[in-house]
């Protein structure tokens, strides 16, 4: 029987988002931890009526405080460039590449001695906390993707099967051919490439590759993933014994529901969490 697609679609979920999702609060205190024996030097200039007679005499003393400089500013990078006028710097903060007093300038004119000698912030332990935990809030589209692969990976688990004997994770094509012998050159291009399986399920006669992910929001990352497996399971009916299997959710595919229908029309194993919810797994992994 076959299904209905707007149906379907009307049962996906707004959000996966568990306790962990929204900080990762032991990333974010590994991070300032690195960090803390510079922090707290740079606290004494906090409240400075010198700051920055003070600051050369501290980076003179103790180069190693302007690798905190960056974070304090919600930047990864150990390099940052400025643009002044006809003046190009590049300043590095982990290889000092510049005098204490060009980097003095670097603080007044970023802001940096403003903040710390106006006691705008009482601690910078505290402060690059702060900044570590907003910054930590652009890795939640990865996090919604591991919880997504967790999720799954639980129904497989509920469904009876085992980790690295009949299931196995994040798998290659080249590991899949090597392991049980089966030709995935229509998926590979001729084996000029690889693909990576999230999950990869073996039972007596079939192979299944799974791919998993949740999109909350919208963005043309979803029409394009619908459009690369509409080809993959198009290649995929080709090879024998290979089957590919697609568990996607989210609302944010309404915005790109056309592009999903027309993968839903020919991808036979497409499915939402709903569908794992009711015991889909025990049904196609035969």
């Amino acid at each position: 029987m076959a299904r209905d697609f707007d149906k379907w679609l009307m049962g996906f979920r707004d959000s996966i988002a568990d306790y962990k999702w929204y900080v990762d609060f032991d990333k974010v205190y590994k991070n300032v931890g690195k960090l803390k024996r510079e922090l707290n030097l740079i606290n004494s200039l906090i409240g400075s009526k010198n700051i920055e007679k003070d600051f050369i005499s501290l980076v003179t003393d103790y180069p190693k405080v302007l690798k905190v400089v960056p974070i304090m500013l919600a930047v990864r990078s150990k390099e940052i460039f400025v643009i002044t006028g006809e003046q190009k710097f590049n300043y590095n903060f982990s290889k000092v590449n510049y005098t204490p007093e060009q980097y003095s300038v670097f603080m007044k004119e970023t802001g940096l001695f403003e903040l710390l000698s106006s006691h705008l912030i009482a601690n910078t332990v505290d402060y690059v906390t702060g900044v570590e935990t907003g910054l930590d809030t652009n890795a939640r589209k990865n996090r919604t993707g591991h919880v997504m692969e967790n999720l799954v990976e639980s129904f497989i688990v509920k469904a009876g099967f085992v980790k690295d004997k009949d299931y196995f994770k994040e798998i290659t094509t080249d590991e899949i051919t090597s392991r049980w012998g089966l030709n995935l050159s229509a998926i590979s291009f001729d084996g000029k490439t690889q693909k990576r399986f999230d999950f990869a399920v073996k039972t007596a006669d079939n192979l299944y590759g799974i791919e998993t992910n949740f999109y909350s929001s919208q963005g043309s990352k979803l029409n394009e993933t619908a459009r690369s497996y509409k080809t993959l399971a198009i290649e995929a009916k080709t090879i024998e014994h290979f089957s590919f299997v697609w568990f996607t959710d989210g609302k944010g595919w309404h915005t790109a529901k056309n592009n999903l229908h027309e993968t839903f029309d020919v991808l036979e194993h497409i499915y939402n969490i709903a569908d794992m919810e009711s015991g889909i797994m025990k049904k196609v992994f035969v």
